[in-house]
């Protein structure tokens, strides 16, 4: 079938079948793809009667549903810029985030989002409530504008995200229409997406995997999205039978819930269900979990790599041939090359830092010339992770750069590690960090969730029969939780310091 790419979100759901399903919150009103159109024209009205100009940013501090879906395509429809957050931010986050935003209004739920209401007000920013009615219209209530819509511009910011700040403070990332397109266009190409998929969305939409991969990507095919208020390993199943879902996008912690829920829960068999592959980004799957995932719910797992300022994907694993566990796939549409600290792309086999090019990858991070000067270098962006690819372009990760152990001048890597210990039966999770040492600098240490009656013996004689001895970690932290952002990412630096505090 012939794609046409698009240049800007409005574009890309113009093709989608007015008559066709676009959009369904469970328990809910649903969309089809000609109201949604409306409801996205009507509201991006009422911002431009609100004032909003081209180029000015609307903040959101909305949960997971239809309501949000729409305000963020009626505000890019305004040309305005869209800047979701976390509606579980605290009073002093949502001050932090909007400071740095500096958004000509706030969007929140009716009657909720105290913390971001009174952040706002602090710093006079306008708040207006988003409302949903019963056939699915969203509204803040304003008087529209009744001039015509100017059609959005490819090179507009339509997204202003943070990074997780997995090593440093967030930086703010500004992506244009081209990038969003681009990469929902990557995925919908890579993936095969058709009209008739069905994308149970069940990451967050604060979070760029949920934006691009679970909506942008099947909106633009006009297939459709499901949008729970939140993730629910309970009322999982049940939507993907209710709403014959055929694609799910997570993070391995919600795989590892539904594994280990699976039995309890009546999960099906391969053969009753309607997905048709299960995909893992945003932090690394072992490789026991990846065959556990596959043997139980009889479908490919295809685990990918992915980042905020390449508006999502960047490898992937293929759909058809080899499914390779441990590696995050090949390029999928997206240069990808490895670096050294000079600037030179390595051959395959050398370990260095991962660079990626491509129209998915934003042009620089927003009032930040130090950190571009970092990011960028002959054209490619430095990820900050490090990886190798073999000669079949197949990338392997070993961890953040700054995540590397340092152990009295041996470099390690954690994900090596967590990889080890997920093989062993007793054990649930395992995140590796690096442990303050006086002898060492750094030494090797590992927060573990295990079944009843596991050691920590035991665990040092599981990762010593494969690992070297100086790999094996020194302490091993026991814990019923580890700790994790919002969107279910591990930050080994937040780990290091629940577990073992510097001072």
């Amino acid at each position: 079938m012939h794609r046409t790419v698009s240049d800007t979100v409005a574009e890309l759901l113009a093709g989608g079948d007015a008559s066709a399903p676009a959009l369904a919150e469970p328990g809910g009103p649903g969309l089809t793809y000609g109201a949604l159109r409306a409801t996205i024209d009507d509201f991006a009205r009422e911002l431009r009667g609100r004032g909003i100009a081209a180029g000015d940013t609307v903040a959101l501090a909305v949960p997971n549903g239809l309501g949000i879906v729409a305000a963020f395509l009626g505000i890019t429809r305004a040309r305005a810029i869209a800047a979701p957050l976390n509606p579980a931010y605290t009073r002093d986050e949502f001050a932090f985030y909007l400071e740095d935003i500096g958004p000509a209004l706030l969007l929140v739920p009716p009657g909720a989002g105290a913390a971001a209401r009174e952040a706002a007000a602090a710093l006079g920013i306008p708040v207006a409530d988003v409302t949903i009615a019963a056939d699915g219209r969203v509204s803040t209530g304003a008087t529209p504008d009744g001039a015509e819509l100017e059609p959005p511009c490819a090179d507009d910011v339509a997204l202003f995200l943070h990074t997780s700040g997995t090593t440093s403070r967030p930086k703010g990332v500004p992506l244009r229409h081209v990038n969003l397109c681009a990469s929902a266009d990557n995925i919908a190409r890579w993936y095969r997406l058709t009209p008739q998929d069905v994308s149970l969305c069940v990451m967050p939409l604060f979070h760029i995997h949920g934006i691009v991969f679970s909506t942008l990507a099947f909106l633009g095919v006009g297939a459709s999205v499901v949008v729970p208020p939140k993730f629910s390993a309970s009322a999982f199943w049940p939507a993907v039978r209710e709403y014959g879902a055929t694609v799910v996008s997570a993070v391995p912690t919600i795989y590892r819930t539904l594994l280990l829920r699976a039995d309890d829960d009546g999960a099906p068999h391969a053969w009753e269900h309607t997905l048709r592959f299960l995909r893992s980004s945003s932090s690394a799957l072992p490789a026991a979990e990846f065959h556990k995932l596959e043997a139980r719910f009889g479908v490919p797992v295809i685990e990918a790599y992915s980042m905020t300022e390449a508006a999502h994907q960047m490898c992937a694993n293929p759909l058809d041939g080899e499914r390779r566990a441990g590696s995050v796939g090949v390029g999928a549409h997206v240069e990808v090359a490895i670096m050294d600290d000079a600037g030179t792309l390595l051959p395959p086999h050398g370990e260095g830092e991962v660079v990626v090019r491509g129209r998915n990858v934003m042009r620089g991070y927003h009032n930040n010339p130090e950190a571009n000067a970092a990011a960028f270098t002959h054209g490619w962006f430095r990820t900050g992770d490090r990886g190798k690819l073999d000669e079949r372009g197949y990338l392997t990760l070993v961890g953040r750069i700054k995540e590397l152990i340092n152990r009295g001048g041996e470099k390690i890597s954690p994900v090596e590690i967590d990889e080890v210990l997920a093989k062993h039966p007793g054990v649930v999770e395992a995140v590796t960090f690096a442990l303050p040492d006086e002898k060492y600098g750094e030494d090797v240490a590992a927060a573990v969730i295990v079944c009843d009656g596991v050691t920590e013996g035991e665990l040092a004689d599981h990762v010593r029969a494969h690992l070297a001895p100086f790999k094996v970690p020194k302490r091993f932290f026991l814990t019923d939780a580890i700790p994790k952002t919002a969107t279910g990412k591990v930050q080994r630096r937040l780990v290091a310091a629940a577990f073992a505090p510097p001072g």
